[in-house]
């Protein structure tokens, strides 16, 4: 769905935070490395798309009126998420010459990977990181061919010749249509789950590895039905939101569906789905330099 021709652009975002955070549109400008008259332009051309006065201008400088207060508020996340994307693009642009090659599997790379990068170029400006993605079991094969120093991962299966170690916890829900009977009753039994075909990653992935291995734990010789199957995260979330069927999924992924009420998430009556994310990097050896920070910023969260 495009965006509204009425949303600012970030440069205009970036801008109005930084006067109200200065107290002077001059400062700003400075700040920003651009000329008053620019500053001013950029501000004026903000205040025409929104339809009201962002600024209060005065002999003593400059600050937000009460729809500038407003506006600058929402503008935060939209300029850190923007900072966030920064750093990831900044990610691929050093894959041919990184110092440090990192494989995650899909939910650590979309919803985690970006804060620890952003803190690692805080405290490591000059590291370099290429990020490859993918399921748990392809990340393994990344570490053990040396072709990343160091591996995220979400499945519970050990593999040989790597040491793991949890860097975090995750829960695993089911998430289904607002229209399904489950969303209705607010509730699911395990039998009834695990009698339902479910629309699943593809085998290797660590989410459906996790819930396989949880539900086959209560479960003796179940076998688990997949009603579809498909390779991300984002397409399992289009497809359980038009009702195809039941999805299970990090809590991370689904965090703004369920919030916007496009997806819903049933409880599940005896089963837990909590999961560990684990770094896992080659035995016998450690971890130096940027990998230990990156592992170190994964740990403290």
């Amino acid at each position: 769905m495009p965006l509204s021709p009425r949303v600012p652009d970030l440069a205009a975002l970036d801008l109005l935070l930084t006067v109200i955070e200065l107290g002077s549109l001059g400062r700003a400008a400075a700040a920003h490395g651009i000329s008053q008259p620019s500053a001013s332009s950029r501000i004026s051309y903000l205040e025409k798309l929104v339809g009201m006065p962002v600024l209060e201008r005065t002999t003593l400088g400059s600050r937000p009126t009460r729809a500038g207060s407003l506006i600058a508020e929402w503008a935060r996340g939209v300029v850190r998420a923007a900072e966030q994307l920064d750093a990831g693009i900044d990610t691929l642009r050093a894959e041919r010459d990184s110092h440090l090659r990192v494989a995650a599997s899909q939910t650590i790379a979309e919803y985690l990977f970006p804060a620890w990068l952003m803190k690692l170029r805080a405290t490591a400006p000059g590291t370099a990181i290429a990020l490859e993605s993918g399921n748990s079991v392809e990340v393994a094969k990344e570490v053990l061919d040396n072709k990343a120093a160091i591996g995220f991962i979400e499945g519970p299966q050990n593999f040989r010749g790597l040491q793991s170690h949890v860097v975090a916890h995750d829960h695993l829900i089911v998430v289904v249509a607002p229209t399904h009977r489950w969303a209705r009753r607010g509730s699911v039994t395990l039998t009834e789950l695990a009698e339902t075909p479910l629309i699943q990653r593809e085998t290797g992935s660590g989410t459906r590895n996790w819930f396989e291995h949880a539900v086959s734990r209560k479960l003796t010789g179940w076998k688990p039905e997949v009603a579809l199957e498909l390779s991300s995260t984002t397409a399992i979330k289009t497809a359980a939101a038009s009702d195809v069927g039941p999805a299970v999924l990090s809590s991370l992924a689904v965090a703004a569906e369920i919030a916007a009420g496009t997806l819903v998430s049933p409880k599940v009556t005896d089963l837990e789905l909590e999961r560990t994310l684990r770094a896992v990097w080659p035995t016998g050896q450690r971890l130096t330099g940027p990998a230990r920070e990156l592992y170190t910023i994964a740990r403290a969260g």
